[in-house]
């Protein structure tokens, strides 16, 4: 059993700076729209680095955090990826998607072209350890990895939009050509690849509507 220590700095808030909290950080958050037009501005490795420190920070099955993540800022590998993602994507609108699907995204205005993968300073390509190694070297199996990596997924995206980031959630499929362009072993699969930067001058975003809270949570 892992020794225990005392639960370090947790803070102790009025109820009513609670509710303050809770209100502003859902304002904050409600202002996040995923991206699609990207400014080539710089953004700092520093800036990346401390996003997926905290992303790192995420809850996991039996704590063994079975993610990694690959940030790219290379030209050359960010042209790849593009190349790669858009054949996958040209064979999923022309052969794989359902019309049901077709339809789904049609609001959107999407399609095979993925310019943005070039345009936008980072791309983190995350993936998914579906197993490790123990102390000894054997092969241990991973918990609840899927979710585990969610939730890591989950607080990255906050984590760059409260640096002042954009980023578009991008799953191309399937997303195996990613584990060689990246250089990721066999026990890894992709989970999705976030693209990251500045959003364009003039860029726009659907005019989508959220559902209520009614509609998303029940009290009991």
């Amino acid at each position: 059993m892992l020794k225990q220590i005392p639960l370090p700095d947790f803070p102790h808030y009025s109820e009513e700076e609670m509710r303050q909290r809770a209100t502003a950080f859902h304002v904050e958050l409600a202002r996040r729209r995923s991206v699609r037009d990207f400014a080539d501005t710089p953004v700092e490795r520093e800036v990346i680095e401390q996003c997926l420190a905290t992303a790192g920070t995420a809850p996991s099955g039996a704590n063994l955090q079975p993610w990694h993540f690959v940030a790219v800022s290379s030209p050359e590998v960010k042209e790849k990826i593009r190349v790669g993602a858009e054949h996958e994507e040209e064979e999923f609108y022309t052969h794989r998607a359902t019309p049901e699907w077709l339809q789904a995204l049609e609001p959107l205005g999407t399609d095979a072209s993925k310019p943005l993968l070039e345009v936008a300073p980072w791309l983190i390509g995350v993936f998914l350890q579906r197993w490790g190694t123990d102390e000894e070297g054997a092969s241990r199996k991973h918990y609840y990895a899927h979710e585990s990596v969610g939730i890591a997924t989950g607080m990255l995206i906050t984590a760059l939009h409260n640096a002042g980031l954009a980023c578009l959630t991008h799953t191309p499929s399937p997303m195996g050509f990613l584990n060689e362009l990246l250089q990721r072993p066999e026990s890894e699969r992709p989970y999705l690849l976030l693209v990251v930067g500045y959003p364009a001058e003039g860029a726009t975003v659907p005019a989508i509507e959220r559902k209520s809270l009614d509609e998303i949570a029940t009290f009991v």
